[in-house]
């Protein structure tokens, strides 16, 4: 979450933008999605920060507020309008996209004032931002269960507590609800927030290192990741099972984003600048883009050799698969190169609901669970075409469009007015995957 003061605006300039001899102010940093660029070493005292003034970094907003709509088209039951999300032209997901921009605006923030304020205000901070995540789980949680319990009831469709994953909470409330606080039970929907709540815990060490040695934390990163592919590590869920977001293969993308913020976006700015990278990467796209087509069209399954699906095959999303990750990379890779850090389209009206729900991402996200439930209700009880399911798609993007404008309204009326000034401190306090 981020507010308007100067003290929380990003300046991540594009690798292509550095390649070609940005200011040295702003080419330490670069926009979403920047997650094919490794890290560069910066020196501790010297980790490029934006100066007071600096504009601020729409792109991140932008694609962080494109995977919020994603994710809640991807909640509906499929219809003609998820048919246009990004899962099904490739391996990655809106996901992906949100976890890599929620790791860069959280280092980007506390590793600033970790530079500025010290191990120990920065910590606080950071715990602070995770209380407030926690917070906000918990009530999705409970107005969650019971939207669908009161519909259950209220339609006499006992279906739909199965279907969204509520069912042992019914039989036993009081277990479950301790599970829920524990983050062990989660309905259907809601693995999103945890998986954040347990990466932002590891934040301050990550930051401390990082800050440090760079390419010694992304390394450990890579390593943890492997041993969890190879020992397959993961927390438990209730009643049964392990959390659907593995948070220690996961890290591995936000500690990536963390890298990108904190330097890495300058180190790589000649690679990603380059047409040979571009044209791997859209070779790569191309490749995963026709797997995904043998999904839909099994006639087509001949056409891969039976030893690429035996290696490939199954591309694990709980413990986020190394060909979704390389897709991300891809995708991150292409839109850096096209979309560099002045496009005009950025300061376009028809972008600005998506800029807008990118900037309070933490309400949205959860009105967005709100609507998927309320969307899946609706296409439930109601027999409709292809066109209904398309107006509730729709109907739901302009729903979360009008409550962050509702949201942005208002924080700069209080801004005016003086009742919610906001200092450095706080805002740091509210960045990093919110708004």
């Amino acid at each position: 979450m981020r507010g308007s003061d100067s003290s929380e605006r990003y300046d991540m300039t594009s690798v292509t933008d550095q390649a070609a001899g940005a200011s040295a102010g702003n080419a330490a940093k670069q926009g979403i999605p920047s997650a094919a660029v490794p890290s560069r070493t910066v020196p501790e005292r010297s980790s490029a920060v934006p100066a007071a003034g600096s504009d601020r970094e729409l792109r991140l907003d932008l694609f962080r507020g494109l995977a919020l709509w994603l994710i809640f088209v991807d909640h509906l039951p499929p219809n003609i309008f998820t048919w246009l999300t990004i899962r099904n032209y490739g391996f990655s997901d809106a996901t992906e996209i949100f976890i890599f921009i929620s790791g860069y605006t959280a280092a980007f923030v506390y590793g600033r004032a970790m530079r500025d304020r010290g191990m120990v205000v920065a910590t606080a901070r950071i715990l602070k931002r995770v209380w407030q995540i926690y917070v906000a789980h918990v009530f999705l949680f409970t107005i969650f269960l019971a939207e669908i319990s009161y519909v259950a009831t209220s339609f006499e469709n006992p279906l739909y507590t199965e279907e969204m994953g509520i069912l042992d909470f019914l039989k036993q409330p009081d277990v479950t609800i301790v599970q829920a606080l524990l983050l062990k039970f989660r309905p259907v929907n809601m693995d999103v927030l945890p998986l954040y709540i347990v990466l932002m815990l590891f934040l301050p060490a990550i930051i401390w290192l990082m800050r440090r040695k760079p390419d010694l934390t992304l390394g450990l990163s890579v390593a943890i990741y492997a041993v969890v592919w190879q020992f397959d590590i993961n927390l438990p869920a209730y009643p049964s099972g392990v959390w659907f977001f593995n948070p220690f293969a996961w890290q591995l993308l936000f500690v990536f984003g963390a890298w990108c913020a904190l330097g890495g976006a300058k180190r790589m700015a000649p690679l990603l600048s380059s047409r040979i990278t571009l044209a791997i990467s859209i070779a790569y796209l191309v490749a995963s883009f026709f797997i995904t087509l043998t999904w839909h069209f099994p006639q087509l399954g001949h056409f891969v050799p039976r030893i690429v699906e035996q290696w490939m095959y199954p591309i694990n999303k709980t413990d986020l698969d190394v060909l979704r990750f390389a897709h991300f990379l891809a995708l991150a890779a292409v839109a850096v190169y096209f979309l560099p850090r002045g496009w005009a389209g950025l300061k376009s009206p028809w972008l600005r609901p998506a800029i807008l729900c990118g900037q309070h991402s933490l309400e949205i996200f959860c009105i967005g669970v709100f609507l998927a439930f309320a969307g899946h209700f609706i296409l439930a009880e109601y027999a409709g075409g292809p066109w209904i399911h398309f107006v509730i798609s729709i109907s739901g993007i302009v729903i979360m469009s009008a409550a962050a404008w509702v949201f942005s309204w208002y924080k700069r009326v209080a801004a005016k007015s003086g009742t919610d000034a906001k200092s450095a401190d706080a805002n740091a306090d509210l960045a990093g995957g919110g708004s």
